[in-house]
């Protein structure tokens, strides 16, 4: 068998002058690296090109266009709940705090075994805060963490100006960690029932948190939409969110669907797809031996003033992920049917069964599988416990 770090098997007289001098995988030289890059098909294949050594490392990582795969591939579902044994891993992260390794699933290779480490302070001391960029940020009482999920890399900002009885309601980068732009959102209170919250920005590598209070509201979700931030409050209003010259919010006046005067549904969620923001939610059902909730997308039509919600009738070659805590953040997918997934459908992660496949609209009781757990919550929630999240590597970010 050929050795894997060696190259060999063509004649010299046929081999190009720069090929000739070749010693091993690791001169391949980085217009051949970066030509492949393009056509890996999965995480598992991603990762162990980006292993292959120092070199393939760096031919990654300098890839201009890495970040196309948080749209052509399914993001990871990381399942915290799930330990794996994995013997040759450390037990330790190399400040000495106790690691747990999950269970890791790719859509797009399920055959595959992922893993990744969190440390066990995370379950046991801190509360899920969010996820972004490939970080799982989280906190307790006035301290606040921010981890590789994979790397394990941590980053500890300044201390939060609450106590010990600290609730986390969101959190998001505005920009992977490196970025000389980043900065840390989190939306917090004093305490679960207190109406005393704030929206705190902390400039990655600064002293200090700029607090924004906010009157008896709190921020559920920031996502980026063509090139600003959106916030959506717990009443499921939308505002453009500035972080210069100071921290601030202001609304966007919006119209919902069918002249109501408010959101209709339980507990929705916005995403960004393509080039729309969609909120998307579900209701019950009473369909026997179909789906028993229905899941709509609306998009944000901001060519009008005020800016009005309009239903989508179908997402056409788009997929989106979503967990079950409030959390958690909210992806999409284009062109799915290039790893094997199902357009116009949402996979949902949950906590004993992996995830769920929905069809949007006019497609849930086709989509649906009648052998699911009967007993699914579909109302997401703020969970006390870690749930299942969907992530994708900070390697994808590195230098964005």
């Amino acid at each position: 068998m050929q050795s894997p770090s060696k190259i060999s098997g063509a004649p010299a007289s046929t081999a190009s002058p720069a090929v000739c001098g070749l010693q091993g995988w690791a001169d391949l030289p980085e217009g051949l690296l970066q030509s492949i890059i393009p056509l890996l098909g999965s995480f598992l294949e991603l990762f162990a090109f980006a292993g292959t050594c120092r070199s393939w490392r760096a031919a990654f990582s300098s890839h201009p266009s890495k970040s196309t795969f948080c749209t052509l591939l399914p993001p990871l579902l990381i399942r915290p709940h799930i330990s794996v044994h994995a013997p040759h891993l450390p037990s330790r992260s190399d400040d000495g705090h106790e690691l747990r390794t999950c269970q890791v699933l790719d859509l797009a290779n399920l055959k595959s075994t992922l893993r990744c480490q969190i440390p066990e302070e995370t379950f046991e001391k801190l509360c899920f805060a969010g996820s972004s960029y490939g970080q799982l940020i989280c906190g307790g009482g006035q301290n606040c963490l921010v981890v590789d999920v994979f790397t394990g890399a941590k980053v500890l900002p300044p201390q939060l100006p609450f106590g010990d009885d600290t609730y986390f309601y969101s959190g998001m980068l505005t920009a992977p960690l490196a970025s000389h732009n980043s900065h840390l959102l989190v939306c917090a209170a004093s305490n679960q029932g207190s109406c005393d919250t704030s929206l705190l920005d902390w400039p990655v590598g600064s002293a200090s948190w700029s607090e924004l209070r906010l009157e008896d509201s709190r921020i559920e979700q920031i996502v980026e939409f063509n090139g600003q931030f959106i916030a959506m409050d717990g009443s499921y209003r939308l505002y453009t969110l500035s972080l210069a010259p100071h921290l601030s919010l202001q609304e966007i006046k919006t119209v919902w669907w069918d002249g109501m005067n408010e959101c209709p549904y339980l507990r929705p969620w916005i995403v960004v797809c393509g080039d729309m923001l969609l909120m998307v939610d579900h209701y019950i059902t009473l369909s026997f031996g179909g789906a028993p909730v229905n899941y709509k997308a609306f998009r944000l039509d901001m060519s009008t003033v005020p800016a009005v919600w309009v239903e989508g009738k179908k997402l056409e070659n788009h997929s989106l992920f979503i967990g079950s805590d409030v959390r958690s953040p909210s992806f999409s997918c284009v062109s799915p049917g290039r790893w094997g997934g199902r357009s116009n459908c949402l996979y949902y992660g949950y906590y004993f069964q992996p995830w769920i496949l929905h069809g949007l609209g006019d497609e849930a009781d086709a989509v649906w599988d009648p052998d699911n757990d009967p007993e699914l919550v579909f109302k997401r929630n703020w969970y006390i416990r870690l749930q299942p999240f969907w992530v994708y590597p900070s390697m994808l970010y590195d230098g964005q």
